[in-house]
């Protein structure tokens, strides 16, 4: 019969913490298999549909200057792109607060997910926009995106007007009211063909009792560093995009 494995003892921990971390520790194995799983389905997915245009972005090009691109040609040498779409629509004073915090944590991130495939900002604010406050925030590894002249970010959800009539009454949206969401896209390009290959789609899944900020978790490493804490990210609190 296999003895029980050992297992670490903090200074001065008593049998009943130590009985209780044990079966925490199981439950965190236990979620370490299934993020695991849950990764290689994502992977498995089947080829997903072809984008119903080659969307045209507007972009930086390598010498500063604005530049007209398509969706098929931001892979490069890649073949999988991915694309998020930042809450800083036109009709915004400031950025999404909740969005600004997983990009101030994401742009060090970007600097090495770049050398492995190409990572985009993209939202509807004109492309001097969404660079002007980059370098406000201090970014300096994010490849903007504007979507200002197409139909990409609601072709893609990164806002509710592209959801359907049944989905809007399911969640209670009210007619002509829209928002933009925080939604990442993963493209793929085999033999020349663009193919969606998958989506944050948590983001429209409604929240369970006591669940919070969720929907891009697996990225998020502010809510991810506060469920480590007795207290967690509690309900209560919201990262803002300026503190005193």
């Amino acid at each position: 019969m296999a003895s029980d494995p050992v297992h670490l003892a903090y200074p001065n921990e008593s049998a009943g913490y130590r009985e209780a971390r044990n079966e925490l520790l199981d439950a965190e194995i236990d979620l370490r298999r299934r993020i695991e799983h849950v990764a290689a389905l994502r992977r498995a997915l089947p080829p997903g549909g072809a984008p119903p245009q080659d969307y045209v972005f507007e972009r930086t090009d390598a010498h500063g200057r604005p530049e007209q691109v398509k969706l098929s040609e931001l892979f490069e040498d890649h073949p999988t792109i991915i694309l998020y779409s930042f809450m800083y629509g036109p009709e915004r004073d400031l950025p999404c607060n909740g969005c600004t915090h997983i990009l101030d944590a994401l742009d060090g991130t970007a600097r090495h997910a770049n050398q492995v495939l190409p990572l985009y900002i993209v939202a509807r604010s004109p492309l001097v926009r969404l660079e002007a406050w980059g370098r406000v925030r201090g970014w300096r590894f994010f490849r903007f995106l504007s979507a200002e002249g197409n139909s990409y970010t609601s072709d893609y959800f990164g806002n509710t007007t592209g959801v359907s009539d049944a989905m809007r009454t399911e969640r209670g949206y009210q007619p002509g009211e829209n928002w933009d969401q925080p939604v990442f896209n993963v493209f793929t390009k085999r033999d020349g063909t663009v193919r969606h290959s998958w989506g944050t789609e948590l983001v429209y899944v409604a929240e369970e009792p006591g669940q919070n900020h969720r929907a891009v978790d697996m990225v998020d490493p502010l809510w991810n560093l506060l469920d480590m804490t007795p207290e967690g990210r509690g309900t209560d609190w919201f990262p803002k995009v300026w503190y005193d």
